[in-house]
């Protein structure tokens, strides 16, 4: 078991807590930026996102889950890498729960790891928790989010990663330094060797995406963040009218359950929020290789009681039944008990 992911995470994910930060940041920026002109023209570019229609009846929520959570308002923030500029198929590579509390405003941030081995529901079994999304999209992520983790978010954002190609291309192009192991890989159309380069929106996106070298999976997270952070650092030297024009760019790429009219309500609300934590999900985990690789918690019941003490501050918490049966199940599969 490896208690000892802590360690990894305080390497690897606060990077792809960054990675929705910056998102959130510019954001404000833009919204800051068009505020001014009232609100019509403010709704107007929220509405250029794509809005989902998602009910909040067709979302799994176990009947156990403590009413004490209905102070709270968790929102899953997912992470797409679509090839095709698309909202389907694709897994979600980034999975953070905001967790605010509105009552004293303060915010804990909780990253699921991707490869999560939890149960999807009656018509996918056991499976990594990135695959919800490409087999049934946001409905099917907050389902099994909520009904292995005890928990009620109803409500999502979607951000393809697609989206940087468009931005870097709409603001000029950012700096970004490259190794020499990074060019070798020749991922990065027209880059052979190491330097210090202006990447248009194809090789910023295909920097990022970067797999195979050292690092992993972690060391990709970090170039997304690096992508974005050079994104952000460019946005706040950019004019208001850049600023709109860089909204038109990145609003249409991403997709919500969540009105215009709703976030716009949010806005007084947004400098408020005070982050106060963020951890990552499972605590304890351990690697097994069935047909793929799989993250599992160990135990699962154990980590939702962890889970809700960190991020709602319910000692003791008792598991749902629906909690103990999936942690029982996890634990017959894969013989990982303690």
């Amino acid at each position: 078991m490896s208690k000892g992911k802590r360690a990894i995470e305080k390497k690897g994910m606060p990077k792809a807590l960054k990675i929705f930060l910056i998102i959130l940041a510019v954001l404000i920026i833009i919204i800051g930026a068009v505020a001014g002109a009232g609100f019509a023209i403010l709704k107007s570019k929220l509405d250029k996102m794509e809005y989902d229609n998602l009910a909040e009846e067709d979302i799994v929520i176990n009947e156990e889950v403590d009413a004490n959570l209905s102070e709270y308002r968790n929102i899953a923030l997912l992470g797409l890498d679509a090839r095709d500029d698309s909202f389907s198929g694709t897994r979600s590579d980034c999975i953070i729960i905001v967790s605010i509390n509105e009552r004293t405003k303060d915010v804990k941030l909780l990253s699921v790891y991707r490869d999560t081995y939890l149960d999807l529901g009656e018509d996918y079994g056991l499976d990594k928790i990135t695959h919800a999304y490409a087999y049934e999209g946001p409905q099917l992520t907050l389902s099994a989010l909520n009904r292995n983790l005890d928990l009620n978010i109803t409500e999502y954002v979607a951000v393809n990663f697609e989206t940087v190609r468009t931005v870097v291309d709409s603001i000029g192009g950012i700096t970004m330094s490259i190794t020499s192991e990074e060019a070798a890989t020749g991922q990065i159309p027209g880059i052979t060797s190491s330097g210090t380069y202006n990447l248009d929106g194809d090789q910023a996106l295909a920097y990022s995406r970067i797999r195979y070298a050292t690092g992993g999976d972690y060391k990709r997270t970090e170039r997304m963040r690096d992508v974005l952070t050079a994104i952000f650092e460019k946005a706040k030297s950019l004019s208001i009218g850049e600023l709109n024009s860089l909204s038109d760019e990145i609003l249409p790429h991403i997709r919500t359950n969540i009105s215009s009219t709703e976030i716009i309500s949010l806005i007084p609300s947004v400098f408020s929020y005070n982050i106060k934590d963020s951890v990552g999900w499972p605590e304890d985990v351990r690697g097994i290789t069935l047909d793929l690789w799989y993250g599992v918690p160990v135990t699962l019941e154990s980590n939702v009681r962890i889970l809700h003490e960190e991020l709602f501050g319910e000692e003791d918490y008792e598991p749902s039944d629906t909690v103990k049966e999936i942690s029982d199940e996890i634990i017959n599969v894969t013989g990982y008990s303690e």
